[in-house]
């Protein structure tokens, strides 16, 4: 029986720092509004790593996929090809994309698209879940 414990926990944490990222009050000081980007940037990053993962797990136990590579594009390509992404796979490529983007590199121009795309992942990984165990997302 696969845990989706991580990953549920990892999504939410990821949910409600985007929801404070898009509040922010403009009179904060910019180190506080840098703090917060910087925050759903790093969460984007745990949620994404937690949720390939698990996703995997999910191709070998609950499909029975024998040979499942251990890297996220081609889990993800595996997870299109049995209809379990609710967005086209060139989608999901842009959070790959994006997180790749974040690995090692910090630039403004990296942490700007990848706060562009969480929103978008958010409701997709939110599918995902839902997919995945059943249940629906709360």
């Amino acid at each position: 029986m696969i845990d989706y414990g991580n990953f549920s926990k990892a999504l939410k944490n990821l949910e409600l720092q985007y929801e404070n990222y898009e509040n922010l009050d403009d009179e904060l000081p910019e180190l506080t509004q840098e703090g917060v980007s910087e925050s759903v940037i790093h969460r984007f990053e745990i949620c994404y790593d937690t949720m390939w993962k698990i996703l995997k797990r999910y191709l070998q136990e609950e499909l029975g996929l024998a040979d499942v590579p251990n890297s996220p594009r081609p889990i993800l390509q595996l997870a299109d090809s049995n209809n379990l992404l609710s967005s086209p796979y060139s989608q999901w490529n842009q959070y790959i994309d994006a997180r790749i983007g974040t690995t090692h590199d910090y630039s403004e121009e990296k942490a700007k698209k990848a706060l562009g795309i969480v929103g978008n992942f958010i409701d997709d990984a939110i599918g995902l879940y839902q997919t995945m165990t059943g249940e629906t997302w709360e």
